[in-house]
């Protein structure tokens, strides 16, 4: 009886905590509704200036709320399951996100043929250089050197670096269609390809080579300090709450839903703003790119400052090769049954960008440790891409 009492008396106390842990998902819900019933007006007086910017924060700010609810949700899972599966939980779930507010765009936005393409381009260059810059920047900093799983980084780029060609380069060298529009053909073809290769990659991943993606052993200690050791050492939580796995994969999927809702509002706003602002188109997917990658990037960051560089080398690399693998088939598939013109050529100068980019990646994951100047040279070639996109 003491038992049953002391039970019941505890269940207010858990509902009550996991209201105030979930409330970016009651937020995000109540606007859900209020931007599908009373406020769909709104969003048809965009020419006010003042509700336009109001409208723009409120439903970026609440998205950008709730992809760190996913986040969140996606970090307990991986403390639960172990990696790699945790940062697979996690990659999908954010690629998941942009897939949806690409193809929301492209079906319910203006004629904007370069946007997936953008996108995708801004992904890799926020991932490869501009996350990947910070969490060596820091890690060395605070580390000197950090050692991570050659083979699995090795892996990831040998995916990304075909993917990345046949998907992002070869569309500006061919004539079968004007400019960096991919033929019939060559659509069914890049699909098929991304998808295939993707899967064969998860397999391997999830599978019988789930070792190249997890943290290897670290020295005792590193500099006179001691280090953490990994795989199965002590790993802090913060102030994450771990509960059941079916209660983080439910509510997970909880905390998304209102992110597919709402990202249609999203297409609307950015294709607006856009247009009133004669800024350039590139901003769209680079803005798409931010909101879906945030949170993401500061679970890279946190990593990296506790010396687990795998798990940062997961997420970034992880993400750039899942927007290929995914994205393209996606925005294909919306192309070749909605007759929606995609553009996935880059440019000449975004082309030599994306080769730089791989290449240093390349040459950088050539060894098993990593250095502040590593992270230096990726920040470098983030801040040209900033400039290419109002240059």
């Amino acid at each position: 009886m003491a038992d049953d009492s002391h039970a019941h008396s505890d269940t207010p106390h858990r509902v009550r905590g996991i209201f105030r842990e979930e409330f970016a998902l009651w937020v995000g819900i109540a606007s859900t509704l209020v931007l599908l019933t009373v406020g769909s007006p709104w969003l048809k007086h965009l020419d006010s200036p003042i509700l336009f910017t109001l409208l723009f924060a409120w439903v970026f700010g609440i998205m950008l709320w709730l992809a760190f609810g996913v986040v969140r949700h996606a970090d307990c899972l991986a403390i639960k399951l172990g990696e790699p599966y945790g940062t697979l939980i996690l990659t999908l779930s954010v690629i998941s996100i942009e897939v949806v507010m690409i193809t929301a765009v492209m079906l319910t936005g203006g004629e904007n043929p370069e946007l997936a393409r953008d996108t995708m381009f801004s992904v890799l260059m926020i991932v490869l250089n501009g996350m990947l810059g910070v969490t060596l920047l820091v890690g060395g900093w605070k580390h000197r050197e950090q050692v991570y799983n050659l083979q699995g980084a090795n892996t990831y780029l040998a995916v990304i670096i075909p993917l990345a060609g046949l998907g992002l380069v070869l569309p500006r060298l061919t004539d079968s269609e004007p400019g960096g529009v991919p033929s019939v053909l060559m659509e069914i073809f890049l699909a098929v390809v991304s998808i295939v290769l993707y899967a064969i990659f998860l397999t391997m991943q999830s599978g019988r080579h789930r070792n190249y993606f997890q943290q290897p052993a670290l020295p005792k200690t590193v500099d006179g300090q001691k280090s953490h050791d990994a795989p199965g050492g002590h790993d802090d939580h913060g102030n994450l709450v771990i509960r059941s796995t079916a209660y983080h994969v439910i509510f997970l999927f909880l905390t998304m839903l209102p992110i597919v809702l709402l990202s249609k509002k999203m297409a609307l706003l950015v294709d607006h703003g856009i247009s009133a602002l004669h800024a350039p188109q590139a901003l769209g997917g680079f803005l798409v790119a931010i909101l879906v990658l945030s949170p993401e990037g500061m679970g890279a960051i946190k990593s990296a400052l506790a010396n687990r560089l795998q798990r940062t080398v997961n997420i970034a690399l992880g993400s750039a090769l899942a927007t290929i693998g995914l994205t393209i088939p996606a925005v294909l598939i919306v192309s070749l049954t909605t007759h929606k013109t995609v553009e996935l050529g880059l440019e000449m100068p975004e082309i030599l960008l994306l080769a730089l980019s791989i290449g240093v990646a390349v040459v950088n994951f050539a060894g098993t440790r990593t250095n502040l100047l590593q992270g230096a040279i990726h920040l470098v070639l983030f801040f040209a891409y900033l400039l290419l996109i109002f240059d």
